[in-house]
């Protein structure tokens, strides 16, 4: 043999040896180093569920004395939760004082706010000052009358939403003279007289819902905080679509009742409603000083709830509606008349079309 086959010999003995070599330490490596189960983490504070391969749903609550004062020392065997009337098993509990917040706030600026508005903008503005944490916190501002307008998009920049909420402005009907009076008037070119002179409250909630809040990221607590005497005069939606809405979005709805006698008044009940299905609370300042309490109560509230996760004992994805109810389990609080606020139901999600 020549020293050109010698070497092709050795060359290729080297190789299967080498690859036998390696293929040893593998199979070794693999049998010393085989990973061990990881235990499921559990969830503690300001720490969300994992989800997985089941559906888990995520709710939030808050827990009131009778005198209005926020319980902070809850247990998980202080309540018990149903879904569809069907007792659940709660995976996680834990207060919830930290989350990040994405927030919108909705102005009314029809003729019925000519009066309010400017102590709702004074008042929004203080709120924001004091609630929103740079980089962590996010909020938008809408102004409606007949139709929305998103004067801010989500941002943690105070100075740019305050130039925002400078924006908002009473809009005046064709033909408005002040105080309530309106003269006819040709029509004007360009313009949609019915939205100028209507107020469309749930179609504001419902777009809000949809397209501001609906992409904010997951691990936020959304809600809306609607300014207005709940008077919805014009729009698509009705109140239960905007409900939903916000309940697809996971968003709660915190009003204030904000009206002039000239007009309307308030409509309390149906600002009561909207919030409390989607677990907020409805405020009905009769001055300045509650209208500035009221938004203070709101920025409490937020930072004081509890997280109730489970995994529903019904795992279809049909996007049904499934009705929740939080209850308490502890007699001693009961007799304390302690109230829960919870948003009364959610969506299922759906499978996605392939």
């Amino acid at each position: 043999m020549n020293w050109k086959g010698r070497i092709l010999v050795l060359a290729v003995g080297l190789v299967l040896f080498g690859g036998a070599f390696l293929s040893g330490n593998v199979s070794r490596a693999q049998k010393q180093t085989a990973p061990t189960p990881t235990p499921t983490p559990e969830i503690e504070n300001d720490d969300e569920p994992i989800k997985i391969d089941t559906e888990v749903v995520n709710v939030l609550f808050t827990a009131q004395d009778k005198n209005r004062r926020l319980l902070t020392d809850l247990k998980r065997e202080d309540v018990r939760l149903l879904e569809d009337g069907q007792p659940q098993e709660i995976t996680a509990f834990g207060r919830q004082v930290d989350l990040p917040l994405s927030l919108a706030i909705l102005i009314d600026t029809s003729a019925s706010q000519e009066r309010t508005l400017p102590d709702e903008k004074s008042a929004a503005k203080s709120f924001l000052e004091s609630v929103v944490r740079p980089a962590k916190d996010e909020v938008s501002i809408v102004s409606f009358t007949g139709e929305a307008t998103l004067e801010q998009g989500m941002t943690s920049n105070i100075a740019r939403l305050q130039r925002a909420i400078d924006r908002v402005q009473f809009v005046p009907p064709s033909g408005y003279v002040g105080g309530g009076v309106v003269v006819g008037t040709p029509p004007v070119s360009g313009t949609n007289q019915t939205t100028q002179g209507s107020t469309a409250i749930w179609d504001a909630i419902f777009v809000t819902s949809d397209e501001v809040l609906g992409p904010a990221p997951e691990k936020t607590r959304r809600a809306i905080i609607l300014l207005t005497d709940g008077v919805n005069t014009y729009g698509k939606k009705k109140l239960d679509e905007a409900v939903q809405a916000a309940l697809k979005s996971e968003a709660v709805i915190y009003s204030i009742g904000i009206g002039d006698n000239f007009y309307s008044g308030v409509d309390e009940g149906a600002l009561r409603k909207i919030s409390e299905r989607t677990g907020g609370r409805a405020f009905f300042p009769r001055d300045e000083v509650e209208l500035r309490r009221a938004f203070d109560q709101i920025q409490v509230e937020m930072r004081s709830q509890y997280l109730i996760a489970y995994e529903p004992v019904n795992q279809k994805r049909d996007g049904s509606y499934r009705t929740i109810e939080i209850q308490l389990a502890n007699p001693d609080l009961q007799k304390q008349k302690v109230t829960l606020t919870h948003r009364k139901g959610y969506f299922a999600k759906t499978d996605k079309k392939k």
